[in-house]
């Protein structure tokens, strides 16, 4: 039965696992959405060697009021969960995730400096949001649960709720002040890929990773026709090239 919370409740929702060779690459998907998101991306690299795996974070694939009971540290934890398993399996693994998936994986960085890099597609590190906008949020959180989506980017290919719950918003300030606070502790290589079409992260969310992380391999690049969902638009296969060719630097091959 499909689950009636879902916006495209047919697609595939649920944590994936697809042993290839040595090498892992750990993808996350964002804030109200599942592993739809990041399932594309990680069929290319699969499909090219890599070992891939994806959680379907506390709170998400149920219902929205599931997931405005969860914190930001119970999404850690089901990615925390996944990346051990990809640890166990490969010789080196990438950190990577989607929009919060993305500041979920500069997070999981801070903790696992083994990690050889950080792939980090329209990373939520900052909301296009003013600040009385995040504030007038902050003050309806007890009388209102949610927002509905203004708009869904990708709509046939994105996977989620329709609706953003108030209290997972705040949720992703915390996790966002909190990795803005660790970012000096990220050496590894990191990816940035943004959307030139992305209304839902701030345009310089790249540049304060950019310019926070301590890493000597540091990428920021931009696509031109896609949306938020940078992974799922219509630039995919030159975002999997492009993520490709960022691992065998980050390598060294």
């Amino acid at each position: 039965m499909h689950n009636q919370h879902l916006h495209n409740p047919h697609l595939e929702s649920g944590p994936y696992f697809w042993e290839a060779g040595p090498i892992g690459v750990f993808l996350s998907h964002g804030l109200t959405a599942t592993s739809a998101e990041t399932r594309l991306l990680a069929r290319n690299l699969h499909t090219r060697g890599f070992t891939v795996a994806g959680p379907l974070l506390a709170g998400h694939g149920t219902n929205p009021q599931e997931l405005s009971q969860t914190r930001w540290q119970d999404w850690v934890a089901s990615a925390e969960e996944t990346y051990q398993q990809l640890a166990a399996k490969c010789e080196r693994v990438f950190i990577g995730g989607e929009s919060m998936g993305g500041v979920l994986a500069l997070y999981m960085a801070t903790q696992h400096p083994e990690a050889v890099g950080v792939l980090t597609y329209a990373p939520a590190i900052k909301l296009a949001l003013s600040r009385v906008r995040i504030t007038a949020l902050r003050l309806a959180m007890p009388f209102l649960f949610g927002v509905p989506k203004e708009q869904i980017d990708v709509p046939d290919k994105w996977q989620g709720y329709p609706i953003n719950p108030l209290k997972s918003g705040v949720e992703l300030l915390h996790m966002q002040r909190e990795v803005r606070r660790r970012l000096p502790q990220i050496h590894q290589p990191v990816l940035v890929v943004q959307g030139r079409h992305d209304t839902t992260i701030a345009a310089n969310s790249g540049a304060i990773i950019m310019h926070g992380v301590s890493s000597s391999i540091k990428e920021l690049h931009w696509f031109e026709e896609s949306s938020h969902v940078v992974i799922l638009d219509k630039e995919l296969d030159h975002v999997t090239e492009l993520t490709v060719r960022f691992m065998v630097r980050a390598l060294g091959l």
